[in-house]
């Protein structure tokens, strides 16, 4: 799946979910809602490396939830981008993927 399809399929899902929490997701809320995931992760790390409460997880589900949280930001990622018309294929490929043959 390419990055743009994969974009699509997550906003109809988070359109979706504005719509039912009578949400207004302008720009502000694509990326406060990219930092609260950014949160979560680092939450989720923390517990993974033995630095946070375990809050009752067993060792596997912390390893789970740390790895669910990878989804979770990098899709609001995406819709962040997706709402600015930001062509992230294209600006990986500006960015990083031009210095590989350096």
């Amino acid at each position: 799946m390419e990055i743009t399809e994969l974009a699509e399929r997550v906003e109809k899902l988070s359109a979706r979910y504005g719509e039912y929490l009578g949400i207004e997701r302008d720009g502000d809320w694509f990326l406060l809602k990219l930092q609260e995931e950014v949160g979560e992760l680092t939450q989720a790390y923390l517990q993974v490396t033995g630095r946070a409460r375990s809050k009752g997880k067993t060792a596997e589900e912390i390893r789970d939830a740390f790895q669910l949280e990878f989804a979770d930001v990098f899709c609001q990622l995406l819709l962040l981008a997706r709402h600015f018309e930001v062509d992230l294929q294209r600006e990986i490929e500006r960015k990083w993927l031009s210095h590989e043959d350096s």
